[in-house]
């Protein structure tokens, strides 16, 4: 692709973004056809947003959606300032495409991992982190046929990040073993879904180990007090405007989140 047409499709998807509007698809002279083409829209769109980036989000972390789309790792988005809540929030599901809520860990850095030749280890990855927070995200995607996009698309189009709602803290959490760790989410009282984190393709660690290789490889790094969520430990929960989700990571405390 050249420079015009990341740039176009960059400001199609960050503008349609702030209106709450949908489109189709890209157009033609601006679809991307590879996922690092996604990646350049979705480095340009941050450009153009002017916007701080407050962490990162994984998606397609089952093996069941990667062999959908035909790709073989997951996929990263972008945390933009102002999408970004505190527990408890209340969102608008009028605007939103997707409407599905997902239960999450999140990984706060307390230092840099910065672009280098060597691959990281988890161990070097893991001390990097500061806090474990329980977190819910709410995707959603600026595609009408969100169902039908491929892995470039949807990488371009911020890997269908929304909003993203930063619960509590985990004390104590490097002993414990996150992978078998059971999360409930109820919707309005009745339970809607129930799962584990070693749905997230093995263990939340893992995925934090892999976006810190994949920045690194892409020239960028992560940095001190970014926020990376490592994909749903559930079937996502479905919700219409009136619900209220509570997320249970059993054992570790709760997120909640109402939609108007």
């Amino acid at each position: 692709m050249d420079r015009r047409a990341i740039e176009k499709a960059a400001d199609s998807l960050w503008l349609a973004r702030l209106a709450g509007q949908r489109l189709d698809a890209l157009p033609t002279d601006c679809r991307p056809h590879s996922v690092d083409e996604g990646y350049q829209i979705q480095d340009a769109m941050a450009a153009r947003a002017k916007r701080a980036v407050l962490g990162w989000k994984l998606a397609v972390t089952s093996q069941a959606g990667q062999r959908r789309l035909g790709i073989s790792e997951p996929l990263a988005g972008r945390l933009f300032a102002g999408f970004v809540l505190a527990e408890n929030a209340r969102l608008d599901a009028g605007p939103m495409r997707m409407r599905v809520v997902e239960a999450e860990f999140a990984f706060r850095l307390g230092r840099d991992l910065p672009p280098r030749e060597s691959p990281y280890g988890i161990e070097e990855v893991i001390a990097a982190v500061e806090h474990l927070h329980l977190a819910i995200e709410v995707p959603d995607s600026r595609f009408d046929g969100f169902a039908e996009m491929g892995a470039a698309d949807m990488v371009a189009d911020d890997a269908f990040a929304g909003w993203f709602i930063q619960g509590p803290k985990v004390s104590d959490w490097h002993g414990l073993d996150l992978s078998v760790l059971e999360v409930r989410a109820t919707c309005n009282g009745r339970i809607a879904s129930e799962g584990r984190a070693i749905n997230t393709l093995g263990d939340p660690r893992q995925q934090l180990l892999w976006l810190a290789q994949d920045r690194s490889r892409r020239g960028e790094g992560l940095k001190t007090g970014e926020l990376v969520t490592t994909g749903t430990c559930l079937t996502p929960v479905e919700i219409v405007p009136g619900d209220r989700v509570i997320v249970d990571f059993i054992g570790l405390g709760e997120v909640t989140a109402a939609f108007d």
